[in-house]
């Protein structure tokens, strides 16, 4: 059974940073491209940013430069570190595949830039 715990989130100042974790058990971590995504609040969850099994990375234009996806295969665990935030990168971030997530998501963790 797969489980994906995001933590990280909480309440930033606009132009501050903050990093978010995201533990991941029940798949073979190493292989998989894994993602972040976020769902503001009354919109759709999308996509942020992306990571393959060898490192490469994709991002959303409204995320690029301020941005940055990693991963520790040892620790089955994908990070975001996100910088110069925006009051509009306000929202719930989760973890997931990025090529084909899972149906069950994990419980998020709240961003919250006040302007």
């Amino acid at each position: 059974q797969v489980q994906l715990v995001e933590s990280g989130g909480g309440l930033v100042q606009a132009g501050g940073s903050v990093r978010l974790s995201c533990a991941a058990s029940g798949l073979i971590f190493s292989i998989r491209t894994m993602a972040w995504y976020r769902q503001p609040p009354g919109k759709q969850r999308e996509l942020v940013a992306a990571i393959t099994s060898a490192g490469r990375t994709n991002y959303a234009d409204s995320v690029k430069g301020r941005f940055t996806i990693s991963r520790d295969n040892a620790k089955n665990t994908v990070y975001l570190q996100m910088s110069s935030l925006k009051p509009e990168d306000t929202a719930v971030y989760y973890c997931n595949r990025g090529d084909a997530p899972y149906d069950s998501w994990g419980q998020g963790t709240q961003v919250t830039v006040s302007s």
